[in-house]
C-alpha cells in the first residue's frame, strides 16, 4: 500500500536570471505555483497518510514568504539565481526544516510553475 499526497500554493512574484544568454535578463513577473508530493507507504494516526492541513499550511506560509516580491531580493535568491529549479530546492529544503513529515513519510517531489504552462519538478 502506498499513498503520495499533493498540496499546493500559489503566488505572484518577479524575478530576472543574473547571467543569461550574454547577460541580465530583464525583470518580469509570473504567476507562480508550488506543489509538494508526500509519501508514505502505510497510513498513521487519524488513518491518514500525510495531513493535509498541516502540509497546505507550511505550503503557504512558504509562497507568502515570495508573494508580491522580487525574488532577487529574497534571501537564498539574492545570492543564486530566482530559477524555478532553484525555488524547488529551495522549497524541499524548507519542508525538510520544518519537520511536517511524520515517521515513514517522505518528500517525493516538489513541482514549481512559471505560469500555466511551464514547470520542473524536483526528485530529491
Amino acid at each position: 500500500m502506498s499513498f503520495t499526497v499533493r498540496v499546493s500554493a500559489e503566488f505572484e512574484a518577479a524575478h530576472h536570471l543574473r547571467e543569461y544568454v550574454g547577460g541580465p535578463e530583464p525583470v518580469h513577473g509570473h504567476s507562480w505555483r508550488i506543489e509538494a508530493a508526500l509519501g508514505t507507504d502505510a497510513l498513521g494516526r487519524y488513518d491518514l497518510s500525510v495531513d493535509f492541513v498541516t502540509a497546505e499550511r507550511l505550503l503557504r506560509d512558504l509562497a507568502a514568504r515570495l508573494h508580491d516580491r522580487d525574488l532577487n531580493t529574497v534571501p537564498p535568491f539574492d545570492r543564486r539565481n530566482p530559477t524555478a529549479e532553484n525555488v524547488a530546492l529551495w522549497v524541499a529544503d524548507e519542508i525538510r526544516k520544518a519537520g511536517i513529515l511524520s515517521e515513514g513519510a517522505r518528500l517525493e517531489s516538489v513541482t514549481v510553475w512559471e505560469g500555466r504552462r511551464n514547470s520542473v519538478t524536483y526528485r530529491p
